[in-house]
């Protein structure tokens, strides 16, 4: 009787430990991993843009053609004042802490952060465009810099980029945004009084009315259309974090949800 019961008690306890064992198997195994696009990803695209070396090397290379061409133009005669057309953010200005602090939170863009952002006037300088900009306004020709940022940001826009030294940095050549957000108006402005002898900027927009609000498709065959102007009359600068390129992917309705936007980013991706 005594072997039975001790033979009772060692199997109860094996099988408490098996239930333990299978236990812990279980709780242990992670979940399988969910990939988020937004509003997370903008941070990996942040990071390398602020860590790649790569990142740097475009923006080099991008303002060493930049200078060449302008010294081609500034080769010809001409009695017409010459200008040079930029945007600003992501172009002259980098903001990818403003993406980082956002991003990391779960937060897309908005007015009061990014207003927030830019009240601060810390923006660092877009690799090589300083020297360039300053490199033109020593050869007379003068900076226009279009953006899309709000009126109520043109005294902290004008106190970065001075901050900085960038030539022209006042109100007569800082044209922002007033309806919409199309820059033909503001280019036609500067092309009245000046001959546009380089465009800059990160989106199509800057440089054509044509690229605006377009399909992703649309984009496609406009930019092949235009490859002959890239590197010639615009230049571009990288920017992995935002512009037209991501609305485009869901036909620019900002009211959708996180989960929604997300969904349609993921239908565009090619898998093999």
């Amino acid at each position: 009787m005594q072997h039975k019961n001790i033979l009772l008690t060692c199997v109860f306890f094996a099988g408490m430990i098996a239930c333990k064992t299978t236990q812990s198997t279980v709780s242990t195994t992670p979940a399988a991993p969910v990939t988020v696009l937004q509003p997370y990803g903008p941070a990996w695209a942040a990071l390398w843009q602020q860590r790649s070396s790569e990142y740097k090397a475009l923006c080099f290379q991008a303002y060493n053609i930049a200078r060449v061409r302008l010294d081609e133009t500034l080769s010809q005669p001409g009695s017409q004042p010459l200008a040079i057309v930029t945007d600003i953010d992501e172009t002259v200005l980098d903001n990818s802490p403003y993406t980082v602090h956002t991003s990391l939170k779960g937060q897309g863009y908005s007015e009061k952060t990014w207003a927030e952002w830019t009240a601060k006037a810390m923006a660092d300088t877009v690799p090589g465009a300083l020297s360039f900009l300053q490199y033109a306004a020593t050869k007379g020709v003068h900076v226009f810099y279009i953006s899309n940022r709000a009126e109520t940001e043109r005294n902290v826009t004008l106190q970065n980029l001075q901050r900085w030294h960038f030539p022209d940095a006042d109100n007569e050549h800082l044209l922002l945004k007033t309806t919409g957000s199309g820059k033909e108006s503001r280019r036609a402005q500067v092309a009245q009084t000046h001959k546009i002898v380089l465009l800059m900027g990160d989106n199509l927009g800057d440089f054509a009315e044509i690229f605006d609000k377009q399909t992703v498709d649309k984009r496609t065959a406009l930019t092949q259309q235009s490859a002959a102007d890239f590197g010639n009359r615009f230049i571009v600068l990288p920017n992995p974090m935002y512009g037209d390129w991501l609305p485009a992917m869901f036909e620019y309705n900002y009211r959708r949800s996180a989960g929604e936007m997300d969904s349609l980013l993921k239908k565009q991706l090619r898998d093999y």
